[in-house]
């Protein structure tokens, strides 16, 4: 199949097959999977303007309400933490576009960039999860509980059918101000500084809207390596703020001035594509997240994102 705006040639079941593998697992810690995709599209498909990252948004906002909903209707949604993220990385997604557009539309360099962000977030994943360990001790808790409820599943004591998550694993706020944010979650305590995470999200709001991927695959990473928020209250914040930052960001790539010749509006038919298979993908990684320990989520999550960070570091100096 063509797609005229991109100019890509390839099968009509190739873009949701992708999105809908690498989406079930990266929904799991919170990220939609655009910034694997962002990749698949450039280096397989050719895919190498400035459009490609309005094409990314249109992915992550067909796909991602899916998720969301999982995440909602399991208790796990994290609603604070929601808009802290939303109200930082609007403002900087509006920048992004013009640093995109302006400074980084050569593919090459746009390379180099998007390997440096995503070595950087694999770094502090694969510090946290292989090197000396960043986790709270509400955290190291959490983790020792769902270790002990899979024993419980294998021994025959609890029932093979359930999660090593329980019902009762939701998130309950305890304190929201404009200075700090507190919440319980399976008998955990954990906080945050609000005015911390609102310029952090900002910061990622920039490098978000630059890359086409809504932050989520910065914050979510961020939160539980930084912060030592459990991966299991951050990943539908995460999710929902991308979502939002990517109706900003179609918008900034649709309606604003660019380069004479320099195409920025979504590729539709190609980012459809991606966000049917992404809305499968991740209801699939949402359900399915409370079956798996927080380490393996976020070592696996650590390995792929710094594999391909080097990978594109290399190409562009080689």
């Amino acid at each position: 199949m063509n797609f005229p705006v991109s100019g890509v040639r390839t099968s009509i079941l190739v873009p949701p097959l992708v999105a809908m593998f690498v989406s079930s697992f990266t929904s799991m810690a919170g990220v939609s999977g655009a910034f694997i995709l962002l990749p698949f599209q450039m280096s397989v498909l050719g895919f190498t303007s400035p459009a490609v990252s309005s094409t990314n948004f249109v992915y992550n906002i067909i796909s991602i309400p899916s998720g969301v909903y999982r995440y909602f209707k399991e208790g796990r949604l994290f609603w604070p933490l929601t808009w802290i993220v939303s109200a930082g990385t609007l403002p900087g997604v509006f920048l992004g576009y013009f640093i995109r557009t302006i400074y980084l539309p050569d593919p090459r360099a746009f390379k180099l960039f998007v390997g440096c962000v995503l070595l950087y977030i694999g770094g502090r994943l694969a510090r946290e999860v292989f090197g000396s360990s960043r986790s709270t001790g509400a955290d190291k808790e959490l983790d020792r509980k769902f270790a002990e409820r899979q024993a419980y599943k294998k021994s025959g004591q609890l029932s093979r059918g359930l999660s090593a998550l329980p019902a009762e694993a939701v998130v309950k706020t305890t304190r929201f101000d404009p200075l700090r944010v507190e919440y319980e979650f399976w008998g955990e305590r954990f906080g945050f500084s609000v005015p911390l995470m609102f310029l952090f999200a900002f910061a990622v709001g920039i490098i978000g809207g630059t890359y086409g991927i809504g932050g989520g695959a910065i914050i979510a990473p961020f939160c539980v390596a930084v912060f030592g928020l459990p991966v299991y209250t951050v990943a539908g914040a995460a999710l929902f703020g991308t979502f939002l930052t990517s109706v900003a960001g179609v918008f900034f790539y649709s309606i604003l001035p660019a380069r004479a010749g320099m195409a920025t509006s979504p590729d539709w038919m190609l980012g459809g594509l991606f966000g049917a298979g992404g809305f499968i993908g991740m209801y699939i990684g949402a359900r399915l997240q409370k079956h798996f320990p927080q380490r393996f989520i976020k070592a696996v999550l650590a390995v792929i994102i710094v594999s391909m960070a080097l990978r594109y570091i290399m190409q562009y100096f080689f």
